[in-house]
């Protein structure tokens, strides 16, 4: 499978990326970012482009820290200060990561998906509001108070961990908040599943989840299961994903 890091120009300086494609080049395939957690861009989010690549998407996942201070501890209070206001730099290089994404000769630009893990969750499901995306997935993503923040939203797939006690009351905001758009929508709630199921984690980062009250975790079962649901609600909104566009 191609894949490579890349740069990405901004007006503050060059966004890295870790972009990944599908092996066969013929055709046009839909394009999907892939939004990072809190521990930024690492080999879990690779691994997590690389399996959408494996289904035909091309995919690229950007380092929402990369571009200002380089010190995480700032990159991270940064990052989070923006999510919470609802503007900053991480808005504006997730919107350069899709622009790039979508001006590639392999990329249909119609059919752009999102997709965020927890930090990254909340910061899809604001970029789906105020972009051209056909379709996002939120997992276990923090979700605004006031429904106005996601007016104009795609349809969005998005799953949280029943064990979740910090994150899983988001699933009903969520939820209420899309109902409330008259958005198509499929909100998962997965039993026996804590925060980041669907991450998987090693070295020092699994020595620090193992004592989260999020019940902090990979979850196959729930994982795997929320792999096929989305995967099978991106290819319904963007009418076909798995094939590519004949040129």
């Amino acid at each position: 499978m191609p894949t490579q890091s890349v740069r990405i120009p901004t007006g503050d300086g060059d966004l890295s990326a870790y972009l990944a494609s599908p092996e066969s080049s013929e055709g046009l395939r839909p394009g999907v970012l892939v939004l990072h957690e809190l521990f930024g861009l690492n080999d879990d989010i690779r691994r997590i482009a690389r399996r959408f690549a494996e289904h035909g998407y091309v995919a690229l996942a950007p380092d929402l820290y990369s571009v200002g201070p380089r010190a995480k501890p700032i990159c991270i209070r940064r990052t989070m200060r923006a999510l919470r206001s609802g503007s900053g730099r991480a808005f504006d290089d997730i919107e350069a990561a899709r622009a790039w994404l979508a001006q590639r000769d392999d990329v249909d630009e119609s059919r752009m998906a999102v997709a965020g893990f927890c930090l990254g969750g909340g910061f899809a499901i604001l970029h789906a509001a105020r972009s051209p995306i056909g379709v996002a997935a939120d997992f276990y993503g923090a979700v605004p108070r006031e429904v106005e923040a996601l007016e104009g939203i795609c349809p969005v797939f998005a799953g949280y961990g029943e064990r979740d006690r910090v994150f899983v009351g988001q699933a009903e905001r969520l939820r209420g908040h899309l109902d409330e758009l008259g958005v198509e929508h499929e909100v998962n709630v997965y039993s026996g599943a804590g925060h980041s199921f669907m991450n998987q984690y090693r070295g020092l980062q699994s020595l620090f989840v193992r004592f989260s009250p999020m019940s902090v975790g990979h979850h196959e079962e729930s994982a795997e299961s929320a792999w096929a649901t989305m995967l099978e609600f991106f290819e319904r909104n963007l009418d076909g994903t798995t094939e590519a566009i004949r040129t």
